[in-house]
């Protein structure tokens, strides 16, 4: 089945969303934080926020449009994610968010579907998420093709600005599930193997983004300088695997990224980017 061209435009209702230094917390682990990274981990010191918190309030009006989009949860995988915050992310606050059905488009043999959120602080803009998902075996209904995104590339025969390698253990996926995002495909050994995952289930796709930020906040040095975030899911990695991060700055204040998982050749994230404010 594919999804509903009709839903195009379709918003959810209003979400509220309150969180403190527990969820902020639990998220950072469930990402990988480690010890030296105490002013995530730690109340007494804020805490600080990772950036890529900013999807934990969307997690439910993105399971609503899901639903109203007709996406098969069992054919459905993560192409890819972009965050862009109005503001720094405080250690707690009470928020509302508004998901939205911006487009779904045919790739043949799969349908490529788009949603974006909005989330407010104090009736004020802090963040906007978009969500990039394909559903396999969906495509062929006669949609529109997706359009080109404008993504910074690597530059070729360029040493990275920066390269950071930071492990995750066996458990990670089920760690960082507590955040909100429940799929059986990375807990469940025998719907990963029904999703053609044989060696087990698969780190999610916002874990590994979530690592990738943490590498990135490593260089940046105050996350409260990242203002926009984007990745492309690539390949899996699977709980346990080190994520190598490499960031090029293309520009100032512009920096294209990819990352690898374990010791395997193809990269897990291409097609990111992040906007440092200076």
């Amino acid at each position: 089945m594919s999804p509903d061209l009709s839903t195009v435009g379709q918003r959810t209702e209003v979400f509220r969303y309150s969180y403190d230094f527990h969820q902020t917390i639990l998220y950072a682990l469930g990402v990988g934080a480690q010890a030296d990274e105490l002013d995530y981990l730690y109340e007494g010191r804020g805490p600080r926020v990772l950036p890529s918190f900013a999807v934990v309030p969307s997690y439910a009006p993105v399971t609503r449009l899901f639903e109203a989009a007709r996406c098969d949860m069992n054919r459905l995988l993560h192409g890819g994610q972009r965050v862009r915050l109005h503001r720094p992310l405080p250690p707690s606050g009470d928020l509302e968010t508004v998901g939205e059905v911006m487009g779904i488009y045919d790739l043949r043999k799969l349908a490529v579907v788009v949603f974006e959120t909005r989330t407010t602080l104090g009736g004020e803009p802090l963040v906007d998420t978009e969500w990039t998902l394909f559903v396999l075996e969906a495509g062929g209904f006669g949609g529109p093709r997706p359009p080109k995104a404008d993504i910074p590339k690597i530059p070729k025969d360029t040493a990275p600005t920066f390269e950071t390698s930071l492990p995750t253990s066996k458990e990670q996926a089920l760690l960082y599930r507590l955040s909100g995002d429940l799929n059986p495909l990375h807990a469940d050994p025998a719907m990963a193997a029904r999703m053609g995952f044989a060696d087990g289930p698969i780190a999610h796709g916002l874990l590994t983004f979530g690592v990738m930020t943490r590498a990135l906040v490593r260089h940046v040095g105050d996350e409260k300088k990242i203002v926009e975030i984007g990745a492309g899911f690539r390949k899996p990695a699977w709980p346990g695997d080190t994520i190598r991060t490499l960031g090029f700055e293309v520009e100032p204040g512009k920096i294209a990224i990819e990352a690898f998982a374990a010791d395997r050749p193809d990269p897990v994230i291409t097609n990111a980017w992040a906007t440092i404010t200076p």
